[in-house]
């Protein structure tokens, strides 16, 4: 055995506080030296790993080894891989559905020192619903809430495209009815959160999570990240600003985030001129009763879908329903009227009095609403890079959208489980943040400006555009689009958001493989 090489086991086997120690080398954890014994190369990775653990034998036979020592490592005739250690802390700055499904993927994949600093005061089951898309349901079912889900939403059976006059254009199936392996849900949003919150509380425990806490700077550290937290005791009085430091800061913030903000300084997001008034009702059940329905053009557009299978059970629908209305300049909504109640049901109900069907009574359904919430359609121009030293975002935070395809949820459900799984297969934080937007970014990015340019709904555009009117009657769809364009679109769209059924069942789990203390 050459000097060489004995003297680089030596400095792996004297791996403490994050740095190798030896009679020559003294290297930081970044840096990697290669060294090759007998054809067999070994990749040592100087990490801040508390101890190496021994592998079995059967796990470095499928090099599934990693915190072992090099010696070890050619023993076993297996790579020497030293992962990051599980011991970091991990701060999340957001409670929402990115913030507790972060905390439970990275719970999942091994990691422990996890906090969640939320800026509401409690976790609250607030909100309408929303659909979550197979490539979604697969990663809640893979952390184990597969169960809980069934429970709570309606596994969607198909969606209905309309024309304003009521008569129906298109549909196709979705789920497992569409050859996914997974169902597609709509749920209420605050029953998702609930599922979530509920299983973080049991996992983890309810001290991981601080409310009344709004991040209002932050930046990196010679040693990770940094955020200022104003933290509000939920009883009239407010702590000076707290400082918490950590290995890594994940802002999963919202639309709104301060994550973001403090690291582009970007201003407001971009308003298309829609205003979404959304709410939930409970009636009777319309077509399948797990039917979505969407009639009519974007600037006069009802989407409407069930949403609680409490209520399927009592033979009754919790419908989720959004209207979308071209609004005037002079109505333009500002942020700090954002998610405001509506009080003038007939203001609402105008733009679509003439949505009587055979199958739902629209204005009828706005009119017998819990509560109307009115909400600006917005996104931001996509980022070029999520990666900002120890800091980067998920969701909304990262990729704020248009509300179409069912995307905002999903996708952050995706994030969640991308972030995690690359944290617990790479070496170092900076790889493995690298990792994340380069799987993520790019890929999500193009679905932002497919919701804006090219979405799943456009051809509703082009129909409406050759039929405007409303007046009942039958109209030859074919002459200006067919099914099999309709179909096209459909299915392109599909491959840009990542729902392919056949991409879907094929692609590998986000699971990661824990070793065995």
């Amino acid at each position: 055995m050459n000097f060489f090489f004995l003297l680089v086991l030596f400095c792996c086997g004297n791996v403490k506080n994050g740095r190798a120690f030896g009679p020559v080398f003294q290297t930081s954890f970044r840096r990697t030296r290669i060294v090759k014994k007998n054809a067999l190369t070994h990749r040592i990775q100087f990490m801040n790993v508390n101890s190496l653990r021994p592998c079995t034998q059967e796990q470095a036979k499928r090099h599934l080894c990693i915190n072992m020592s090099c010696s070890e490592a050619q023993t076993r005739n297996a790579t020497c891989k030293v992962a990051i250690n599980k011991d970091i802390k991990i701060t999340i700055a957001g409670g929402g559905i990115g913030g507790m499904m972060l905390a439970l993927s990275l719970h999942a994949a091994g990691f422990q020192k996890i906090e969640i600093y939320e800026a509401a005061s409690k976790i609250s089951e607030a909100g309408v619903g929303i659909n979550i898309q197979p490539s979604a349901v697969r990663e809640l079912i893979e952390l184990g809430l597969g169960d809980e889900l069934e429970k709570k939403g309606i596994p969607t059976a198909e969606i209905q495209y309309y024309h304003i006059n009521g008569q129906k254009i298109y549909q196709e199936p979705r789920g497992k009815a569409a050859g996914y392996k997974w169902p597609q849900y709509s749920i209420h949003r605050g029953e998702l959160l609930g599922i979530l919150y509920n299983a973080v509380c049991d996992r983890l425990g309810r001290s991981i999570i601080r409310t009344g806490s709004r991040l209002i700077e932050c930046g990196n550290s010679d040693t990770g990240a940094w955020a200022s937290f104003d933290i509000n005791e939920g009883n009239g009085t407010r702590e000076a600003a707290s400082m918490v430091y950590s290995d890594i800061l994940i802002g999963c913030d919202g639309v709104h985030s301060n994550v973001r903000k403090a690291l582009t300084k970007e201003g407001a997001p971009a308003w298309t001129g829609i205003t979404m008034l959304r709410g939930v009702t409970k009636m009777k059940p319309f077509l399948s009763g797990r039917s979505m329905i969407i009639v009519g053009p974007i600037e006069r557009e009802m989407v409407v879908y069930p949403i609680s299978k409490e209520a399927e059970n009592k033979d009754m629908s919790l419908v989720n329903w959004v209207a979308l209305k071209k609004t005037e300049k002079e109505q333009m909504i500002q942020k700090e009227t954002w998610n405001v109640e509506v009080e003038d049901l007939d203001e609402v109900i105008k733009p679509f009095e003439d949505f009587k069907y055979d199958f739902l009574d629209v204005p009828k359904m706005i009119r017998e609403a819990e509560k109307v919430f009115q909400y600006p359609m917005i996104d931001r121009t996509p980022l070029d890079s999520w990666y900002y030293g120890n800091i980067t975002l998920l969701g909304d935070a990262a990729h704020p959208m248009i509300p179409i395809g069912a995307n905002g949820a999903t996708q952050a459900i995706i994030d969640c489980r991308a972030l995690a799984f690359e944290l617990c297969n790479n070496p170092t934080i900076e790889k493995a943040l690298l990792a994340y937007d380069t799987q993520r970014r790019e890929a999500v990015n193009r679905v932002v400006k497919a919701n804006r340019e090219e979405s799943e709904t456009r051809f509703l555009e082009i129909i409406h555009d050759a039929f405007p009117s409303s007046d009942g009657k039958e109209h030859d769809f074919d002459s200006v689009i067919t099914e099999q364009d309709i179909v096209a679109i459909s299915r392109k769209y599909k491959d840009v958001a990542g729902f392919s059924a056949q991409t879907l069942n094929q692609r590998e789990s986000y699971t990661c493989e824990i070793e065995a203390e």
